[in-house]
């Protein structure tokens, strides 16, 4: 399970305070504080700050352009003005602090993204839990043949059997091992820093995570991609949710031109204007190389 009884109560007592505040409050993401939303088989996302709300966008964007923007005429029309011509000061007024519980080989994914502020649990000074990710049936897959990235087609029968009993057994007498060493029958063992180099990269770390909303939306785009790991993929879906009740405005802006959109090519763009003039323009005429019309075409089919 995701959270012990202890940790439900601790939750449970985080929930119960109230405090009045001069802050800008967020109603939709104050309902969500400090409640742990299960993700994977194991793991969590929980929101326990945040800064700022669609308001916050604006106000900052307002000092930012001054007489600018008074042809904008309501608040949700100038973020979605921000969002459609890239600007990104405004929306890193906003922040939002997040406690994950993830398995190590995401978190090694998820670091890469490195505009974030991040405390990590730490297994030089506490041991890890017994707890590992164990893909459901239905996420054993095969490599993809297209793609040196990606998965296949889904392992099924004896074959998806076998690869779930290894990833169980290894990770199982990895633990083991873990434990013996570092308690050696009583004895001082060995140094955690030094046992922990034996864990498979399926067990499952947590952090606190910090990130400003302009980042956040770089993360989202290409994490909750339906092309992204799958694994890290519902950890972003989860995210989705929270944010989108947090700033509404905003989310809805990012939905329409970052998620929903597609950014061109000079090339690609030339293209559509000889398709719109009525022009029949082919992989051969169009100075795009294969792999190029390939995704032009995706984009105009999506």
């Amino acid at each position: 399970m995701p959270l012990s009884p202890d940790q439900l109560a601790e939750i449970d007592a985080q929930r119960a305070q109230s405090q009045t505040t001069m802050r800008t409050v967020s109603p939709g993401i104050e309902s969500h504080l400090y409640t742990a939303y299960p993700v994977l088989d194991h793991g969590f996302v929980r929101v326990i700050d945040y800064m700022g709300d669609d308001a916050a966008i604006c106000q900052a964007a307002r000092v930012s352009y001054g007489k600018g923007t008074k042809s904008v005429q309501n608040d949700e029309g100038l973020i979605r003005y921000l969002m459609r011509h890239w600007h990104s000061t405004p929306f890193e007024m906003c922040e939002l602090k997040l406690h994950v519980k993830l398995p190590v080989f995401v978190a090694r994914q998820w670091i890469r993204h490195r505009t974030a502020n991040v405390n990590e649990y730490s297994a030089r000074y506490s041991i890890l839990d017994r707890e590992f990710y164990i893909p459901a049936p239905d996420k054993v897959a095969a490599q993809s043949e297209v793609n040196n990235q990606g998965r296949g087609e889904v392992l099924t029968g004896a074959e998806a059997a076998q690869v779930l009993e290894i990833l169980k057994a290894d990770s199982t007498r990895a633990y083991d091992n873990y434990e013996a060493m570092i308690s050696q029958d009583g004895q001082q063992g060995l140094a955690r820093e030094l046992a922990r180099m034996n864990l498979p990269a399926n067990i499952y770390t947590q952090w606190y995570w910090k990130v400003d909303l302009h980042n956040l939306f770089h993360f989202l785009r290409l994490r909750a991609d339906a092309h992204a790991q799958y694994e890290i993929r519902v950890y972003a879906d989860e995210m989705c949710k929270l944010v989108a009740d947090w700033v509404p405005f905003a989310y809805r802006a990012f939905e329409d031109y970052r998620m929903g959109g597609a950014t061109l090519s000079a090339t690609a763009l030339d293209c559509v204007r000889r398709m719109v003039a009525g022009e029949k323009v082919t992989q051969e005429t169009s100075g795009m190389s294969k792999g190029e019309w390939r995704e032009f075409e995706a984009t105009l089919s999506a």
